[in-house]
């Protein structure tokens, strides 16, 4: 009940900034919590610890944007009222990601090996695709296709994300944190990867860590932010969707209004997600 009762809604709204933190102390302690708990399944209960612990903030945040769509207002001012639980749940995630990033730095490599291993797989099996794509043809006609797979694959878990959310209320939150570990991964072993590079030469320094560790985060952050503000905004459509139907609000007039209200976050959510796949494909590979 400890970390579950940090912070409302209401609170989280007025200051999203404070949601880094938040998410940092629930990915640390949920990282050591399931390497002392459930060693060899820490990669995977680390990410349900950190859900469990974020339920409590996602439902009420999920609730409160509800009950803004039962009020008699324009469109307009419910999107802007909407962009702060937005910013709630991206402050949260880039907490979530950062705590995991922290994490993957300072334990030991024979540690890491099981503390991310699910997701070490997850970034393995995406690679390889990757790499099979590119060799097949020239960087045009490769770039699309990667362009269209990652797409596909993207909105396939948007449409997990919102089935998810209308069926269990909760359940997109397990999907962002997922992703927020298997980012932070990716982060991790480009850093690791770049400072063993330099460790080839010479010891790295402070200077070597204040260089690697922020060019780590930007590298996978200009596409990974967007692409999980997609999934949270689809996330909150089923969510609204969810509390209206268990509220019984489709009884309401109302419930009309929360309907239009969904569907603006959705088709906003698939913008978003695409213009992450093609920062993804045509802007990240240039970060090195």
């Amino acid at each position: 009940m400890v970390l579950e009762s940090l912070v409302d809604a209401v609170k989280a709204e007025k200051k999203p900034g404070e949601m880094i933190i938040i998410g940092f102390v629930y990915a640390v302690i949920g990282t050591l919590l399931g390497i002392w708990v459930f060693k060899q399944y820490s990669s995977m209960v680390s990410v349900f610890l950190v859900t469990m612990a974020s339920i409590p903030l996602v439902y009420s945040t999920i609730k409160y944007e509800e009950e803004k769509d039962l009020q008699d207002v324009e469109e307009k001012f419910l999107l802007k009222e909407h962009g702060k639980a937005l910013t709630v749940f991206i402050m949260l995630f880039i907490g979530i990601s950062l705590g995991f990033f922290f994490m993957y730095m300072v334990m030991p490599p024979s540690m890491v090996g099981y503390a991310f291993k699910a997701q070490a797989e997850t970034i393995s099996a995406i690679n390889s695709r990757a790499i099979i794509d590119t060799g097949i043809s020239g960087y045009l006609s490769s770039g699309l296709r990667i362009f269209v797979r990652i797409l596909a694959n993207n909105f396939k878990v948007l449409m997990f994300c919102v089935l998810f959310s209308f069926l269990y209320g909760l359940g997109a939150i397990f999907i962002m944190t997922w992703n927020a570990s298997v980012i932070a991964t990716a982060m991790g072993n480009f850093a690791r990867t770049e400072l063993a590079k330099i460790a080839a030469n010479s010891a790295p320094s402070i200077a070597h860590y204040l260089q690697v560790v922020p060019l780590a985060i930007l590298r996978y952050s200009i596409h990974g932010v967007v692409e999980i503000l997609a999934y949270f905004t689809a996330g909150l459509a089923g969510g609204i969707i969810s509390v209206a139907v268990i509220r019984h609000d489709f009884y309401t007039r109302k419930f009309e209004h929360i309907i239009v209200d969904s569907s603006d976050l959705l088709i906003l959510s698939i913008i978003l997600l695409i213009i992450a796949a093609f920062l993804e494909v045509y802007v990240t590979p240039l970060i090195v």
